[in-house]
């Protein structure tokens, strides 16, 4: 089972969700489900027929997964968050910049 959970949390990443958030759908508390994505907890039909049904999925979908199609989709995803941060480190470098100019522009002006 700790493989249907890894998909499971994997899937959870993918939609951008938090454990509380799953769990207040599933209406389980968050350990319980914490639970599941750990595989400690064996999840019976009905529980994965929920699960399934709340990320979209048949149950066979679910079960079948591809965890390395899901791992280079979340890859690409976490890159492309990494890009769009480096760009605003550099906008904000930029922006310090011109506060730096325009104050020692203000200094000089005061003089």
């Amino acid at each position: 089972m700790k493989t249907l959970g890894k998909k499971i949390r994997l899937l959870r990443h993918q939609k951008s969700w938090s454990q509380e958030d799953v769990a207040k759908q599933l209406e389980i508390s968050i350990p319980a489900f914490s639970k599941i994505e750990t595989g400690i907890t064996d999840i019976n039909l009905s529980r994965l027929e929920q699960i399934s049904k709340l990320f979209e999925m048949t149950v066979v979908q679910l079960l079948t997964f591809n965890d390395k199609e899901g791992q280079e989709s979340y890859n690409t995803e976490v890159d492309s968050l990494t890009l769009k941060l480096h760009e605003r480190e550099m906008e904000l470098i930029d922006l310090q910049k011109k506060i730096i100019e325009l104050y020692e522009e203000l200094r000089a002006f005061r003089k």
